[in-house]
């Protein structure tokens, strides 16, 4: 078996040798993960105890069937935009979960506690609903699913590297706390029907279905990856910019609060006020948001190619792969490769061996912009071992996939242009 290329030699860190730490009871990994997977199943019951109740039984599932329509095209479309850098399922599944049962309950609570305390204050239940929907709810929501963000962020710091990864955890986040309110309003909305004896096109339900499921089932994912935004760019910065890194998740936020109450405010403006805030507002902001994220996809693509080359002489990679890496189509010709010849748990090799070669291009980035934090060495280290177990199985892959990407390049030599004195790799310890 060939042994890997030698790592570059670091000097030594500052602080010394690095002393063992036995952590306490209550930091251990298998007590936060029972504490926190309690808290969300703690969440759902209650959170489905009082829809229920708020809807009946029968509306409850109508409400169910009808708010779980737009869910797998919505995790699709962040997936697809996660593609380049996946991350873990694990992340996924509690973003959803926190925002579906947590984050639900949190609002569903808060919101009616505030505007009934300021029903009482005001004597006025209408003003008390209208302020409630306008002020209270986007404040509260926005919070509550922004909190999901913020535990990825600090403690699956390694997962969330930029701004695709705070866009896809807030989009999911909103999709499940999304998800749960449209059971609420579908349920409550067929139980009108039920009680007014409305049906076909002119009943409730159908007019709420339209308007949250056909007309707007991205707008909680909207309103969310801002804050989302603000969290991506705080993780580009670099660890001593430490206003930097606070001031923009809050101003993510805000503009996620805003917006919100801006668009539940739009049924104040008139007859018209709704369609007028959609089509004038959502939908530009819609579109603007996903040409930022098609964009930002593209642009790890290109750092995926730029960053790269620096492994080939060293024989960490091989000469096309930095290609074949910065290329959706080839890396998926480089599956299909893998799985047809090796069968599924080669396709899973080449899919992370994809993974981590561009987190390593992603690191490697943000090291020569010197953003990187000190663990740099380290996780350079742990990304490299990790593609050279895969290698067997994933380079033979990417290089047909390099091939049937591009076959003219392929055929002449490399596809990739590399300066004949690499780039000196990171050094934290460097002055």
């Amino acid at each position: 078996m060939a042994t890997s290329p030698p790592f570059p030699t670091y000097p030594p860190g500052p602080h010394g040798p690095v002393l063992l730490h036995h952590p306490h009871w209550w930091q251990r990994r298998w007590v936060r993960y029972g504490a926190l997977i309690t808290l969300l199943a703690l969440s759902g019951l209650v959170i489905l105890a009082l829809v229920r109740r708020q809807t009946g039984t029968e509306g409850f599932l109508v409400g169910l069937g009808l708010a779980v329509l737009p869910v797998p095209w919505l995790i699709a479309a962040f997936r697809w935009l996660d593609r380049v850098e996946p991350g873990p399922w694990r992340n996924l599944v509690f973003a959803f979960a926190w925002g579906a049962c947590a984050a639900a309950l949190i609002a569903i609570v808060a919101n009616s506690f505030a505007t009934k305390w300021i029903a009482t204050a005001t004597a006025d239940p209408a003003g008390a609903d209208t302020l409630g929907a306008t002020v209270i709810a986007p404040i509260v929501e926005e919070s509550a699913k922004a909190a999901a963000v913020l535990l990825v962020f600090l403690f699956r710091r390694r997962d969330f590297t930029g701004i695709v990864d705070g866009m896809v955890i807030a989009g999911i986040t909103a999709t499940g706390f999304a998800f749960t309110e449209n059971i609420l309003y579908l349920g409550t909305a067929f139980g009108t029907d039920q009680l007014s004896g409305g049906s076909g096109i002119a009943s409730v339900t159908a007019a709420t279905f339209f308007v949250r499921i056909v007309m707007s089932p991205f707008a909680h994912p909207l309103f969310t990856t801002l804050t989302g935004l603000g969290f991506g760019a705080a993780a580009l910065s670099a660890d001593r910019q430490r206003v930097r890194r606070v001031l923009l998740p809050l101003c993510g936020l805000l503009l996620a609060m805003s917006m919100h109450a801006f668009w539940n405010g739009s049924s104040t403006f008139g007859e018209l006020g709704f369609f007028a805030v959609y089509g004038g507002f959502m939908v530009p902001m819609f579109g603007l948001l996903t040409w930022l994220a098609i964009w930002t996809r593209q642009r790890e693509l290109r750092t995926v190619r730029e960053e790269l080359p620096a492994y080939v002489p060293a024989g960490w990679l091989g000469p096309a792969e930095p290609f074949a890496l910065g290329s959706m189509r080839a890396r998926r010709t480089a599956r299909d490769y893998a799985r047809h010849h090796h069968g599924r748990p080669a396709a899973r090799a080449v899919a992370q061996y994809e993974a981590y070669a561009t987190s390593l291009a992603l690191l490697r980035h943000r090291g020569r912009r010197g953003k990187a934090g000190a663990d740099f060495v380290v996780r350079e280290r742990e990304l490299l071992d990790e593609l050279w177990k895969r290698r067997e199985v994933a380079r033979p892959a990417l290089g047909y996939g390099a091939r049937v990407a591009a076959p003219v390049a392929t055929a002449y030599g490399p596809v990739y242009r590399y300066p004949a004195v690499p780039y000196p790799l990171y050094n934290p310890y460097r002055s």
